[in-house]
């Protein structure tokens, strides 16, 4: 298939390929559930580790692991509070990107439900 240029369409740039290859760095993080459930949950408020580990019903351990990976990555800040160590996910576009997801699943979902019941 080929895409075909009209007049009010401007020929797009070619990306250059290691900003493809971040971009997709970043989807290959999206891509393991945990991680996708962690980035959830921050995108509606910060939390510690062990609240994240019992909402995403892994161990602190798991849930640390999985949090190191997204920090590293700079999708993820921490903050240390005394004992806890608190995230945050403070990149509106990574928010953004997540809830879009998660939202357009759900909305799929409650399609796919009226369908099956005859609506």
């Amino acid at each position: 298939m080929s895409v075909v240029s009209t007049p009010s369409q401007t020929p797009l740039e070619p990306l250059p390929a290691d900003l493809l290859q971040d971009a997709a760095a970043t989807f290959g993080l999206l891509s393991a559930t945990v991680r996708l459930h962690l980035l959830w949950l921050l995108s509606h408020g910060e939390r510690d580790v062990g609240t994240l580990a019992e909402e995403t019903g892994q161990t602190v351990p798991t849930a640390s692991h999985h949090l190191g990976k997204l920090k590293l990555a700079g999708l993820v800040r921490a903050r240390r509070e005394g004992k806890r160590q608190v995230y945050v996910l403070d990149d509106p576009h990574v928010r953004h990107i997540v809830q879009l997801a998660v939202q357009h699943h759900q909305e799929l979902s409650g399609e796919a439900g009226r369908r099956s019941r005859g609506a």
